[in-house]
């Protein structure tokens, strides 16, 4: 099965976005990730145009590794009396999880931001740890 677009055939979808211009409708356009391979690491380059480095948020949890942003906005025109001629508020959110496995520990994650470009980097195996061998009691 292929998206296909739906046609705009109204009036008002121009008019929405000519008034919101950095708000998209469709979820296929939100953190669009690359994902590469390079000297044993996987890099992941996630777009966040519109986000600064304080609004995003990375985590792992059973193996999950989530990315979340987030970003508040409010753009206010007042006249030289101070009477408020225009407020606009802007509210957005988005996130992405990806499986990265179990052994993958918070200590093997880096991650950098510049140009709207999250990228997140960590190796492709994590060697398990050698253990002292352990001997279970015979009852």
């Amino acid at each position: 099965m292929r998206y296909v677009p739906a046609r705009r055939n109204s009036l008002f979808d121009d008019i929405f976005d000519d008034i919101f211009p950095n708000v998209t409708t469709s979820a296929n356009t939100l953190m669009r990730t690359d994902i590469r391979e390079k000297d044993g690491r996987y890099l992941l380059d996630i777009d966040l145009p519109g986000y600064k480095k304080e609004d995003i948020k990375i985590s792992i949890y059973n193996g999950n590794l989530t990315i979340s942003a987030e970003h508040h906005e409010t753009d206010e025109e007042k006249d030289a009396k101070g009477n408020i001629l225009r407020k606009e508020r802007y509210s957005g959110s988005c996130s992405r999880t990806f499986y990265v496995g179990d052994a993958i520990r918070q200590e093997d994650i880096t991650a950098s931001f510049k140009d709207g470009i999250l990228t997140v980097d960590f190796p492709t195996e994590v060697k398990k740890e050698e253990t002292e061998k352990k001997y279970i009691d015979i009852l």
